[in-house]
């Protein structure tokens, strides 16, 4: 937790709005993930905020990278290009999977001499990859229960399981090589079962391949969803690892190299969005503060990642429920309708929200013709 002291100096320093990040918290994160998946490489969801000083801190931590384009693709290799030759030799495996499974034609191309690991869930992406990157190796992205996920996206990727070795096949008759098998069970999923029908189907399609003499594959991807502890009703990360690692150890040999995307879950809690008071007004009853951040900007959350982010005040006094606005003047510009908030709060009194550092800043706009948050990064 960022103290409330250094929070309101920040913002006295540099202004409102303000987005600040805790390289310690992302550490910290980094080494829990760890510390309970031993057996799991991180390949961090970039996506979750691509910000390359956190892209640096979870590089230097020992991260690997999940992208899903080739600005995300280019802000990982920064660092990799830094490497001695020697050691840059087998850098793409180690470091990035491209694990978005559509990809453009030019896209393939740009990443075709990395010799890079790519996902597809479909018969048209391997005619692509063959035409534009025949040297990237492939993860079939499988379809899996999404239940209980804050964001579900088996309606958008993944192939179905009775197809999937069907999809190895046609891939190396295509002069591909399979090399394993990818999930996601959705974006903040606190149904760990998710995890355990994931993994069986995964091992069954494994048993699959190898009965029908598709024997190329040694790595499993179990995709993100490891959900931030937003609040107490969240489950502790651990118990979800011992499932997790329970079913590993049951359904996988060791040989089988496993990799994760953990995103949300490394970048959550490592960031505190501060922002000020710049209008009050009573409508229908009920007090409405308005800030000078919004759903267009740090709050984007609150429209595309389906989350509820919460206030905190510097002031003291007795709290109502309020709501708060965002500064554009579009109506869609909400908050939140339901703030337990001091009602005596002043214009230019200051706001923070925590846990904000996933999907947030990251797809902030211009819009309205308001700038972005300012980043400000402490204990790099």
């Amino acid at each position: 937790m960022i103290p409330r002291s250094t929070l309101k100096r920040l913002a006295n320093e540099h202004g409102t709005p303000l987005f600040v990040v805790d390289h310690n918290a992302l550490r910290r994160s980094y080494a829990q993930f760890k510390k309970y998946l031993p057996r799991v490489q991180a390949y961090y969801a970039v996506k979750a905020n691509s910000d390359p000083a956190i892209v640096k801190t979870l590089y230097d931590a020992g991260a690997s990278f999940d992208v899903a384009s080739m600005p995300e693709f280019r802000i990982v290799y920064e660092h990799i290009r830094r490497m001695p030759p020697k050691e840059r030799q087998n850098w793409i495996w180690d470091k990035i999977i491209y694990a978005n499974p559509i990809k453009a034609n030019e896209t393939l191309q740009e990443l075709n001499p990395y010799k890079p690991l790519v996902t597809y869930d479909n018969y048209e992406e391997i005619k692509k990859i063959r035409k534009y990157a025949p040297q990237a190796g492939l993860a079939l992205r499988m379809k899996v229960p999404n239940t209980g996920a804050m964001v579900e996206l088996s309606s958008k990727f993944g192939a179905a399981p009775g197809e999937a070795v069907d999809l190895f096949l046609a891939a190396d008759q295509a002069g591909l090589t399979v090399e394993g098998l990818s999930f996601h069970v959705g974006s903040q999923t606190t149904n760990f079962e998710n995890y355990v029908q994931s993994l069986n189907l995964a091992a069954s399609i494994f048993k699959e391949a190898s009965g029908r003499g598709y024997t190329k594959m040694n790595v499993l991807d179990i995709g993100g969803g490891f959900p931030a502890p937003y609040d107490n009703t969240v489950r502790p990360f651990r118990e979800l690892a011992r499932i997790i690692n329970r079913e590993l150890d049951r359904l996988f040999p060791e040989e089988i190299q496993i990799l994760a995307e953990p995103g949300r879950f490394l970048v959550a809690t490592s960031a505190v969005a501060v922002s000020k008071i710049i209008g009050k007004a009573v409508r229908d009853g009920k007090l409405c503060y308005y800030i000078d951040d919004g759903v267009y900007h740090t709050f984007s959350g609150v429209i595309f990642d389906h989350c509820h982010y919460h206030f905190k005040a510097f002031r003291r006094g007795s709290t109502q429920v309020c709501s708060v606005f965002g500064p554009t003047c579009d109506a869609l510009d909400v908050v939140s309708m339901v703030e337990e908030l001091p009602g005596n709060l002043r214009l230019g009194d200051l706001l923070y929200s925590e846990n904000i550092g996933a999907y947030s800043h990251a797809s902030s706009t211009w819009f309205n013709g308001f700038p972005p948050a300012k980043v400000v990064h402490i204990n790099q």
